[in-house]
């Protein structure tokens, strides 16, 4: 086909579905590398080439037989891009396209959406406003930083993604007792202050390095609160143009531009502090937003974002003009929990606003949409009590013992 262009894909989670779909709609040759453990998830494979699978999943793939796989594939085929589908794929996809010379994210770059360190280092040198915090390298700043900063700290994974393996401690000597029990992993971990307050997340696109699109919305319950006391997931998007929403989408121009993400989709997370009032940065991934976020941010703007970013994506490799669908500006939330049942009967949640049922086993999850805020925010609160009620089941936090 003239002009297509060829896209290999890196996605160790069934995602992206969207934007494999688009990609191939574009007129390119598209290939996925996925798990082993993926092959019989329903991926569009009438809209991709070929599928290459790896042994084990994430951590457990073998980066030198990836590369070696991906550099025999270039010996019949001209690779223009490769591209990483989720947060775990980025450090994938950063090493290939180093050792092979392919455009796109480098590895230090790729350090500024996946090493929570990295991001925070990244934006106190870019004036970025950030909770204190510390590295886990040396003991007499660890205790300097305990002796100098007010509790509660947490102790977070540096590549983690979202709040998995957050540890929340109140005095030295049980920060002291969780470090040395990592032994050797400590480095892996960063120390780092708990400021209460109310955590945003933005969800946007980008284009020669410039923000072409985002959408603000709010946690309503945080993804930390739900991973370690279990209950309900919500957030919505806020008021259009409110103060918090512009205060946000300043702070995260100020990120992407900073962290030098030239295209492509991006989520980053905010806290409002309840001490004074500013917006801090938390942290930052060069992906689409996962718990179905995307689905809400659709839903409120007309902006599919894994279809948008594939379209980014073509233009950049094909030199051509990408051009922004009309943006429509409504709200819409999401409600989400573990459910007790696989296929939870959801049938009794029939308000009109609903528009959008989670697929997932042992998920009960609804999106709404309305013209109105306060609607969506009370059907998200009736939607919670029920949940609850009815569906909703507490399991315990998985311990981290396989560290990014």
């Amino acid at each position: 086909m003239e002009n297509s262009k060829t896209f290999v894909c890196i996605s160790n989670y069934f995602k992206g579905a969207a934007f494999l779909t688009h990609l191939k709609e574009l007129g390119n040759t598209v290939y996925l590398v996925t798990s082993e453990k993926l092959r019989d998830k329903p991926w569009p494979f009438d809209h991709i080439d070929e599928v290459f699978y790896m042994a084990g999943q994430d951590i457990d793939w073998n980066l030198e037989h990836l590369l070696l796989g991906v550099g025999n594939l270039m010996k019949s085929n001209k690779i223009d891009a490769i591209v990483a589908l989720d947060d775990y794929d980025v450090e994938k996809a950063t090493y290939l396209r180093e050792n092979l010379r392919i455009d796109g994210m480098g590895q230090t770059t790729g350090r500024y959406f996946r090493d929570k360190l990295a991001m925070r280092m990244r934006a106190k040198s870019c004036g970025i406003r950030i909770p204190a915090f510390c590295s886990l390298f040396n003991d007499h700043d660890i205790n300097t930083f305990a002796d100098t900063i007010s509790d509660p700290w947490v102790l977070k994974p540096r590549s983690e993604a979202s709040s998995t393996g957050i540890i929340k401690v109140y005095d030295k000597e049980t920060l002291w007792i969780h470090i040395n029990e990592m032994g050797n992993n400590r480095f892996k971990y960063l120390l780092e202050q708990f400021k209460p307050g109310d955590v945003y997340h933005c969800d946007s696109l980008n284009l020669e390095s410039k923000v072409i699109f985002s959408l603000t919305s709010k946690y309503l319950a945080t993804p930390m609160e739900i991973s370690q006391g279990g209950g309900v997931f919500r957030s919505a998007n806020i008021a259009y143009n409110s103060e918090d929403d512009k205060a946000i989408k300043k702070v995260n121009e100020a990120v992407m531009k900073g962290f030098g993400l030239k295209h492509g989709a991006a989520h980053t997370e905010f806290i409002k502090c309840n001490d004074d009032g500013q917006i801090y940065f938390l942290e930052t991934s060069s992906r689409v937003g996962g718990a179905h976020l995307a689905e809400m941010v659709a839903e409120a703007s007309n902006m599919n974002l894994w279809a948008e970013w594939a379209a980014i994506e073509n233009a950049m490799v094909k030199q051509a003009q990408y051009i922004l669908p009309k943006i429509k500006k409504e709200y819409a939330g999401i409600v989400l929990t573990l459910s007790k049942f696989q296929h939870p009967d959801l049938t009794s949640f029939s308000d009109p606003e609903v528009c959008f049922r989670v697929p997932l086993d042992y998920h009960a999850g609804l999106i709404v949409k309305s013209n109105k805020h306060e609607r969506v925010l009370e059907l998200l609160n009736d939607y919670t009590e029920r949940l609850v009620r009815d569906f909703t089941i507490v399991v315990d936090q998985k311990k981290v013992s396989k560290l990014h």
